[in-house]
């Protein structure tokens, strides 16, 4: 086993709720497979802490004050090599597309039990997309509205034949960068390659004229 696979997992938490924040702290304080960084109540605190000490995995709710979830995962997705999100909430709702659709990398439901929450959190680490059954016909209905900005400027740069070098270059990112927003932009827009996402693009501006 390498060192990065038996290294503990880097963590930072943000609910609103201060006893849910106080039980998960105390959840992956216990396992040895992770190491909480910080912990914050409010989106805005969260953004200073990992702006100060990058970490790996970042576990939200969905509902944090005052920016929310959904822009906290857009402005944290712009920076390079930026954190995977998992949200933890309840899962009735329309919480777990949204999750997906801001970028998001996995979904843990409060109602299953704790180890649920921490094993999402390992396969997140791995790269895997972690999320109960959603309903993919309500995220196709406009499929580009679910890439950040600059998902949206890769995918332009990638329909003008540009290659990871070049995207890389040109955004001034780094190329393990381009790989993720790209791997982001293929699930979001459910391709399995540049050339179907570049087909996608242009059939949507098509559709669009």
């Amino acid at each position: 086993m390498s060192d990065a696979a038996s290294r503990p997992i880097d963590v930072m938490l943000a609910n609103n709720n201060p006893l849910v924040l106080s039980a998960m702290s105390e959840i992956f304080e216990r396992d040895p497979r992770f190491s909480l960084v910080a912990t914050s109540a409010t989106a805005e605190g969260f953004l200073g802490a990992i702006m100060r000490v990058p970490v790996k995995i970042c576990v939200i709710s969905w509902n944090l004050p005052v920016l929310g979830a959904a822009k906290l995962i857009e402005v944290l997705r712009e920076q390079e090599n930026p954190p995977r999100f998992v949200v933890y909430g309840d899962d009735g709702g329309e919480i777990p597309r949204l999750a997906m659709q801001a970028g998001a990398a996995g979904f843990a439901s409060r109602s299953v039990e704790v180890e649920g929450l921490l094993e999402t959190c390992i396969e997140v680490a791995r790269g895997k997309m972690v999320f109960p059954f959603i309903d993919v016909r309500k995220m196709q209905r406009d499929p580009l509205q679910s890439l950040s900005r600059k998902e949206i400027v890769i995918l332009e740069a990638l329909a003008k034949g540009l290659s990871n070098r070049d995207l890389s270059k040109e955004l001034q990112i780094s190329a393990n960068t381009v790989k993720f927003h790209l791997s982001n932009i293929y699930e979001k827009l459910s391709v399995k390659n540049r050339a179907q996402a570049i087909a996608f693009y242009y059939s949507s501006k098509t559709a669009s004229d």
